[in-house]
């Protein structure tokens, strides 16, 4: 009789870890269920990662050939462009180089080529110039090279510009600012250069 029950005891304990075991093994239909849902997240982080990257390549062709909203800082082009004014820059006109004598430019420092810097074209290549500042009595001139502009601030007391560190190449211009965005009450077209007799 003891040995009896000892079998049945045992044989109750395997039916019962057989019903566990069939408790936590997927059953045909939740394992398709979680392949479906697999496979829907799966869809889902792709489409997203396709999306990201085509808008991606949209912002950056945007910005690489059409144009860009900048900040300016510093006193160089005042009272033209003040600190902490936001314009737009367009890239067009550079593609095509239709950049022309009086324009203000975004372009890269010939010094540091991780900061731009924003000047007004005063000459062209060929074109001549006048290096020397306001207020030297005897001026002195040189021609633009070829490939290259000349760039000076507006506020020539406090610019350094082409009478520092010479002509730059065309290839450093970023694009050419065509509207001030910010502050609200001046926006609209930028003003003509304050310093007559500068582009000859």
């Amino acid at each position: 009789m003891e040995r009896e029950g000892v079998s049945g005891t045992r044989r109750w304990l395997f039916e019962e870890m057989n019903l566990c075991l069939l408790a936590l093994s997927p059953t045909p239909t939740a394992s398709l269920r979680s392949s479906r849902m697999f496979r829907g997240f799966f869809v889902k982080t792709v489409s997203f990662v396709g999306y990201t990257v085509q808008y991606g390549c949209i912002a950056h062709c945007a910005f690489e050939y059409i144009g860009e909203f900048v900040s300016c800082s510093g006193p160089s082009m005042e009272p033209t462009i003040t600190n902490h004014d936001v314009v737009f820059s367009e890239r067009v006109s550079r593609h095509l180089c239709r950049i022309q004598k009086g324009d203000i430019v975004i372009a890269k420092s010939p010094f540091d080529p991780k900061m731009n810097i924003c000047k007004r074209v005063i000459g062209l290549e060929g074109d001549k110039v006048c290096t020397s500042g306001p207020s030297d009595i005897f001026k002195t001139h040189t021609y633009v090279p070829r490939g290259h502009v000349w760039l000076e601030g507006d506020n020539l007391r406090n610019s350094t510009d082409s009478r520092s560190y010479g002509p730059i190449p065309y290839a450093l211009i970023r694009g050419r600012v065509c509207l001030k965005l910010w502050p609200p009450h001046s926006f609209g077209v930028l003003a003509e250069s304050p310093n007559d007799g500068r582009i000859l």
